[in-house]
């Protein structure tokens, strides 16, 4: 006799995670050779207390094909840390275009890294979506209506496994032809942290 499982509805239940959830890592172009580079967090820092933090912690950006790196350390202004803003096809702190995009149903689809087209394609290919805590921070009230819509869901998935599948592959010639400088980088955020105090 074969073993059933479960057919309910897929679910996914939003648990108010920001896009800085999916920023610990960054695929980017390489700014030298045109490969998959990352953005990381500089070594040797303590650990996160919370996710906001990544908003103001140094970074590094390696290449792994051809060496290039590059250091980034958010500035300090009036003795606040000025932060960065997450959101849109550059990732925030070096603005490089994002190694993880793909054309998807006339737009620009892209993630941060595989844990954040995860996220993503379980949200897309849930059923039923339950709402989360509501925070004004959280990424998935955020999404574009295009990549929500049930009637997309199918090419939404597609474009999402297109983008698992960069993530896999790191040469120059790998490049999605959507992941190229076009300016379209977030609004400059305001948010400062000022040092021993709160956002």
């Amino acid at each position: 006799m074969e073993d059933e499982t479960s057919t309910g509805p897929a679910r996914h239940r939003d648990r108010g995670q920001g896009p800085a959830r999916y920023a610990g890592r960054i695929l980017v172009v390489c700014p030298r050779c045109g490969g998959r580079a990352e953005v990381v967090q500089r070594p040797g820092l303590p650990p996160l207390k919370h996710f906001g933090e990544l908003m103001f912690r140094p970074r590094r950006l390696t290449c792994g094909g051809c060496g290039a790196t590059a250091e980034w350390q958010a500035e300090l202004r009036g003795g606040a840390l000025i932060g960065v803003d997450f959101g849109g096809t550059e990732d925030p702190f070096f603005r490089r275009p994002l190694w993880l995009q793909t054309r998807c149903a006339g737009h620009v689809l892209w993630a941060y890294d595989e844990e954040h087209v995860a996220e993503l394609t379980d949200y897309v290919g849930a059923t039923l979506r339950e709402g989360g805590t509501g925070s004004t921070q959280a990424m998935v009230p955020r999404l574009p209506k295009w990549l929500k819509e049930s009637g997309r869901r199918s090419e939404v998935l597609a474009g999402l496994q297109r983008l698992r599948d960069l993530a896999g592959r790191s040469a120059p010639a790998d490049r999605s032809d959507a992941a190229h400088e076009r300016g379209d980088r977030p609004q400059p955020h305001r948010a400062s942290y000022h040092r021993g105090g709160a956002y």
